[in-house]
């Protein structure tokens, strides 16, 4: 099959759910749009994780303790933040890069970018929200951060001066038995918590497949197990996307291909390090006591959230490749560091288990921009555990890029140049 496609269009590679976004701000701007996945649509990171919606979350992977604990899991295979030793230039490469990127000066300059694209993506989704966009779990229920050891609950208390002080993202701090009381769901034998207010939740899946089906009502369109095989330039342009399911023309080609994304480097002759961050999650039955909103276990770095039908469990950061196994310890290991901290375990019930590949990048930003070398050409990728929540900010972005439009924040650090001196 053959199409073409080139009235002021745009191919998508990737349907999770940056593409999704980029394909509603394009589309929103008179864009004819399609946007093809080698799987299913929002099938990989866009249907398992958290749903967190988290605009307090401006600390960046890349902080001073993230390398002693990287090193430590060198030897530790259960550890939740783990590395598997590789021998490929690329996986060595990214990991020098990101060692020297752990320290307190690029964590907050990291820190403060990310502010601006998630302070941007938030309004972004509160807005879809008053659209009836989000009939999808949507709960503006802040997130709480809570801690079984006094050590871990005091050591905390000076991330959130740091962030209160340099991002003015604040917390409510609460002591002891007063946490039980804030949520009765939680053990009445926990240290404290901390409760950032402006947080929210949604169910991902739910959120994804109200958005596409909005989409496609209003004439985008998504074809599934379609793998972009080669890309076909005349002129430092992309003209046409060759696939499994035939040829594709387009005016703009964005790559939001996720933890994939690093396989279009050499066509494009443009860098893009990402590596897979694998995470799991677990959904299980609602307890007879559920959270009332997300919390976040760092002690056994966990994230529980609770939908109207189910509990969630997940995270872990696996760096292993293309890893597609599903270990049975993983699944014990959520469920066991969930339910030490609430006060009912959940019922017997059907169970989802889940796994998938972030896109990492070694300073922590995703990529979002044109590709330096081609005109027609943009990346977006490269959101590590922040996909669902950039994912507004990052199409809006993509949109202005593609029509020339002034951008709505600084797009600089987000670019793809800033790794032309990296051989990924």
């Amino acid at each position: 099959m053959s199409r073409n496609n080139a009235n002021g269009s745009v191919v998508i590679i990737g349907a999770g759910i940056i593409g999704i976004a980029c394909a509603h701000y394009l589309a929103q701007a008179g864009r004819q749009v399609t946007v093809l996945d080698r799987g299913t649509i929002a099938g990989a990171c866009s249907h398992g994780n958290c749903g967190h919606i988290i605009p307090s979350h401006v600390l960046p992977l890349n902080a001073p303790a993230a390398l002693k604990t990287a090193m430590l899991s060198l030897f530790n295979p259960k550890a939740s933040f783990r590395v598997k030793p590789q021998l490929r230039p690329s996986f060595i490469n990214w990991m020098m890069q990101f060692a020297m990127h752990c320290t307190q000066r690029r964590m907050l300059d990291g820190a403060a970018h990310l502010k601006s694209i998630l302070d941007s993506s938030f309004k972004e989704f509160e807005a879809l929200n008053e659209q009836g966009t989000l009939d999808c779990d949507w709960r503006h229920s802040g997130l709480l951060y809570a801690f079984k050891s006094k050590r871990g609950f005091e050591d905390f208390a000076k991330t959130d001066a740091m962030l209160a002080r340099q991002f003015g993202v604040r917390a409510q701090r609460i002591e002891g038995d007063a946490l039980s009381t804030f949520d009765p769901a939680l053990k009445p034998d926990l240290a404290g918590g901390y409760f950032y207010e402006q947080d929210a939740l949604t169910r991902p899946d739910r959120f994804a497949a109200a958005w596409v089906q909005r989409l496609r009502d209003t004439g985008v369109e998504f074809v599934e197990h379609c793998e972009a095989q080669s890309l076909e330039k005349t002129d430092g342009k992309i003209t046409r996307v060759t696939t499994s399911k035939g040829v594709y023309g387009a005016d703009d080609i964005v790559i939001a291909a996720g933890a994939l994304s690093g396989g279009f480097a050499k066509e494009l002759a443009c860098s893009i390090p990402v590596l897979p961050g694998k995470g799991y999650s677990l959904t299980v039955p609602r307890p007879a006591q559920c959270p009332k909103t997300s919390v976040i276990l760092p002690e056994r770095n966990v994230a529980i959230t609770p939908f109207s039908d189910g509990l969630r469990f997940g995270s872990m950061m696996e760096f292993v490749g293309f890893d597609n196994s599903l270990p049975q310890h993983r699944m014990r290991q959520l469920e066991e560091s969930g339910t030490a901290y609430l006060r009912t375990a959940p019922p017997d019930g059907a169970r989802e288990e889940w796994f998938g590949w972030r896109p990492m990048t070694w300073d922590s930003l995703p990529i979002i921009g044109p590709v330096p070398k081609l005109n027609n050409a943009f990346i977006a990728t490269g959101h590590g555990m922040l996909g669902l929540m950039l994912a507004p900010a990052t199409g809006r972005l993509i949109a202005e890029m593609l029509d020339k439009r002034p951008v709505h924040i600084p797009d600089a650090p987000f670019s793809p140049a800033r790794f032309n001196n990296s051989f990924i």
